[in-house]
């Protein structure tokens, strides 16, 4: 049975957040309200929270300091801000410091759900790699943080694997007779906006085709032996990276 996620609702105005509760739960989700930061703070120490939704002005501490508190205690937990006013050098402050985004009231509950179902998604990774030991060793490291993983060693069945629902691609520089550059082109041209990160154990030997793969817009290079707390940073500014955008379309 799927966990539900845990979304904790701050608002001093009872009814908006109770109202926003009851439509998070009959959505799936499991909702749990606030009605100030110092509770909000008490709760997001107790319970496992996956994303909060904070109202910007209250009286007691505001949304944006709300999140400052929040970062010192679980600085991965995902904040958005909500508001009923006009965007202030406050709000600005907290988009800089790392809130996922503003939403204004009254809220587009439709894209609120659409942040959570992708927030709750297993997502998925593509590795491509002629090196079937990398691979697998690959594989069980990211699948132990939940991630789908689909392995492709041979670079022409690269189209089998892709769907544009995958959060990203691992690509090497250097597959068999075939130079990664040459592989992202053709991904490029059918997959636009996945994001791919290059893979190499040949920092200076590739320097050209690296240079030439990030000017066809791939997201970074990193360099094997793989540094695997900064692959796994990689792969969450780029969920990150997905959920603002997402929230920028309001």
């Amino acid at each position: 049975m799927k966990t539900k996620l845990k979304i904790l609702i701050v608002d001093d105005d009872k009814n908006m957040a109770h109202t926003l509760a009851d439509i998070l739960g009959i959505s799936g989700y499991e909702p749990l309200e606030a009605n100030s930061a110092e509770q909000a703070l008490k709760i997001i120490n107790k319970e496992e929270i996956n994303c909060v939704l904070t109202d910007v002005r209250m009286d007691d501490m505001n949304g944006v300091e709300l999140f400052e508190e929040i970062q010192k205690i679980k600085p991965d937990l995902p904040v958005i801000l909500m508001t009923a006013y006009a965007s202030d050098d406050q709000i600005k402050h907290g988009l800089k410091i790392g809130a996922m985004g503003l939403l204004t009231k009254p809220l587009e509950i439709n894209l609120i759900l659409n942040f959570l179902t992708i927030l709750s998604e297993k997502h998925c990774i593509v590795v491509v790699d002629d090196d079937p030991v990398f691979c697998k060793t690959l594989a069980e490291i990211l699948t132990r943080r939940k991630y789908c993983v689909k392995i492709v060693t041979e670079p022409e069945k690269i189209f089998e694997a892709i769907s544009p629902q995958d959060q990203s691609i691992l690509l090497d520089m250097k597959l068999k007779e075939t130079e990664g550059s040459e592989v992202l082109e053709k991904i490029r041209k059918k997959f636009k906006d996945i994001p791919v990160v290059l893979i190499t154990g040949y920092r200076k030997e590739m320097t050209k085709a690296i240079e030439k793969a990030l000017a066809l817009d791939a997201y970074a290079c990193l360099y094997k032996p793989l540094d695997i707390p900064k692959l796994l940073q990689t792969l969450d500014d780029i969920l990150k990276m997905r959920l603002k955008g997402l929230l920028q379309e309001e």
